[in-house]
């Protein structure tokens, strides 16, 4: 529960919790915050003793927002049971799709995370152990995924070959942790240790942990520089590099590039104010506050009209 919420700014449409008790997996997944979903009542009847568990935030950045593409997605097959967790965007999405429910699946919801999971699931029957089947199935997606796995003895986690999104590999005690940023790391006490390689299938069982970098290094990497603008939280490190460092950087090398004469320099809240402290801090312009975000109205997003020329812009700013 703390760990995804540690996340949530990744993903305020839904969230879930899969649990491995025994062998048994079951999950508990809707929309709505953390803090809504799993309120004292959900949590008090979640089955106890688990040994694995795995929690995930959903931002809808492909498929509808419907409490079927919620994750942890658990799905259940003849040679045992998976719960999937996927961040990132496949762009050969529809095509799989469309040959899955040409070859007899049946899709409950629109996301290209439902397509990893049934590629997944028919891969682990033609195989022997479920890392070949996460390494069939990176064969055959295309794009951005970062994925953790949980099955009655595993936990797998994959990052695909490009390395776009996020995943990082943690320890309390005796215990791993797998999270998309270091943040989640720090607020259940856990040590960071290093991230999943690009390519990288890690799995984690009892008797430790063990990795698969034969899929690394194919290709170029291209991590998404959006993480360090505006996905990731400003405490996090990723790839080796602080968050927060790389927006005041990011300030500096724009006042280097665009130089401006002007009385002061404003960010926009949140991640946009580390920029402007280092537009600020290289130019020597002031740095000042103008615009202030209401921290009770929860997230909110404007889509403005352009449909007239009366709703045309006629102040051209350079925001940061």
């Amino acid at each position: 529960y703390s760990a995804p919420y540690a996340l949530q700014h990744r993903g305020q449409e839904s969230c879930g919790i899969a649990l491995n008790v025994d062998g048994v997996l079951s999950g508990y997944r809707d929309l709505g915050l953390v803090s809504e979903v799993f309120t004292k009542r959900v949590l008090e009847e979640l089955p106890r003793g688990a040994k694995m568990a795995t929690g995930h935030v959903r931002y809808a950045t492909a498929g509808q927002r419907s409490r079927s593409n919620a994750q942890p997605m658990v799905l259940h097959h003849c040679k045992g049971a998976m719960a999937v967790c996927h961040n990132g965007n496949l762009v050969n999405a529809p095509k799989l799709r469309r040959k899955l429910e040409m070859s007899g699946s049946i899709f409950h919801g629109t996301s290209d995370t439902e397509v990893i999971a049934y590629l997944l699931t028919q891969n682990r029957l033609l195989t022997p152990n479920i890392e070949m089947a996460v390494s069939r199935t990176m064969d055959d997606i295309e794009g951005a995924y970062s994925l953790v796995i949980m099955t009655h003895t595993k936990l797998i986690a994959a990052r695909d070959p490009n390395g776009f999104r996020p995943l990082c590999i943690g320890k309390r005690g005796n215990a791993y942790v797998l999270a998309s940023e270091t943040c989640a790391l720090d607020t259940i006490g856990a040590e960071f240790v290093r991230d999943v390689l690009p390519g990288e299938i890690v799995t984690i069982t009892q008797e430790g942990i063990k990795s698969d970098t034969r899929l690394c290094q194919k290709q170029q990497t291209a991590h998404c520089v959006f993480e360090y603008i505006y996905f990731a939280r400003p405490d996090s490190v990723i790839n080796g590099v602080s968050v927060y460092h790389s927006r005041l950087m990011a300030g500096r090398y724009l006042a280097m590039d665009s130089p401006v004469d002007a009385d002061i320099v404003v960010g926009v809240p949140e991640s946009g104010n580390a920029a402007a402290l280092g537009y600020s801090l290289q130019s020597g312009i002031p740095y000042g506050t103008a615009f202030v975000k209401n921290g009770y109205v929860g997230r909110t997003f404007i889509k403005p009209k352009q449909s007239s020329r009366e709703s045309s812009v006629r102040v051209k700013l350079n925001v940061l």
